[in-house]
């Protein structure tokens, strides 16, 4: 079976992943081609040799590939998906699906109007971590789920914020780095039924936000919490604690932790712990066990997901209308700072209420 032919649109930090998972080798996909009009990605594709255009259309039409990967900037995410749409390309849209909500559910259903699968580019559902977290959730192993904590607290470095967008309201920690975080705990817990947040920018003084602290209630009935920030010197953040990029210094520390009615669950080094049957009390000692996993890089398996959705033999890990409903999740951080007030999600998602 020939590999399905896979273009990259965006030739940036995360294009350029994708691009070189794609030019693996692996039988079950490779790369078509890229797009991208800048002199850098032209002369990067030149000096690999793979082939380059300069507009999507362009590719579309001289690439005639089987699937494509939106990696270009946020606020162009929604008009390259929906150009694939109108040709019946498959998509992955990176994270955020969009910049809205209101036009990240026009391109869902554009996509199940046409029939045209859409994934959402959250990376961490293809983890090895979080795949076993869920299992164990899911199986009952910590019973019920009563609450959870994430944290997401990082120093980003001198410079990281010379691009303008960086320092204005969408550039932030929340759009940026919480998604990431509201995405696995609706993994984790379920579908999210309102948030109640505030945010700050004291410490840089920028027009965005650099630190944020939510309350989350999970339609289940469960209550999370969820504090992040990228000027606090921490070693509590997925990238460190994961070992998922091996750019990010390890250390040993969760950065989730989700509890139930029988046990509690630490993320990611999956230190599960829990309660013997009938011995629930809190002068009993928990049983207690880290789970093995089989590490593998999630970009790698997410392009796997995708190449078994383009020949039709799986279904989409997180699909466009997930993918809207972790937006909505993330957006109603910054509403409910401005508000006051907790915002119900399904509300962003109806229409009723726009961030």
């Amino acid at each position: 079976m020939a590999p399905v032919r896979i273009g990259v649109i965006g030739a940036g930090l995360i294009g350029r992943k994708h691009i070189e998972v794609l030019r693996s080798h692996n039988p079950a996909y490779t790369l078509a081609g890229v797009a991208d009009p800048s002199p850098v990605a032209k002369k990067e594709a030149e000096e690999l040799g793979y082939p380059i255009y300069s507009s999507l259309e362009e590719m579309l039409a001289k690439a005639k590939p089987d699937g494509a990967i939106v990696a270009t900037p946020n606020q162009m995410h929604v008009a390259n998906a929906l150009t694939c749409i109108e040709r019946k390309v498959p998509i992955i849209v990176e994270k955020p699906i969009s910049d809205t909500v209101e036009s990240a559910m026009r391109l869902v259903e554009a996509g199940e109007k046409a029939g045209v699968a859409i994934l959402t580019g959250h990376h961490r559902r293809h983890n090895p971590i979080m795949r076993r977290a869920i299992e164990i959730v899911r199986d009952g192993g910590i019973g019920k789920v009563v609450a959870a904590n994430a944290v997401w607290l990082s120093y980003k470095p001198k410079g990281y914020h010379d691009l303008a967008w960086r320092r204005e309201p969408g550039g932030g920690v929340v759009l940026i780095n919480g998604i990431h975080d509201i995405d696995c705990l609706r993994q984790l817990c379920g579908d999210i039924e309102t948030v109640q947040a505030t945010t700050s920018n004291a410490i840089r003084g920028f027009a965005v936000e650099d630190t944020a602290g939510a309350v989350i209630r999970f339609k289940s009935g469960a209550i999370g919490t969820l504090i992040i920030s990228d000027t606090a010197a921490s070693p509590w953040n997925w990238e460190c604690t994961s070992q998922e990029n091996p750019f990010y210094p390890y250390q040993a520390n969760d950065c989730y932790m989700i509890t139930g009615t029988l046990g509690a669950l630490s993320v990611p080094t999956l230190h599960h712990r829990w309660y013997e049957i009938d011995k629930q009390s809190w002068g009993t000692a928990m049983t207690e066990r880290y789970e093995p996993i089989k590490p593998a890089d999630p970009y790698y398996e997410q392009m796997k997901n995708f190449a078994g959705v383009i020949r039709g033999t799986e279904k989409p890990v997180l699909d466009g209308r997930n993918g809207a409903k972790t937006l909505a999740a993330t957006l109603a951080i910054s509403l409910s700072s401005k508000t006051g007030a907790p915002v119900v999600v399904d509300d962003m998602i109806g229409g009723k209420v726009k961030a």
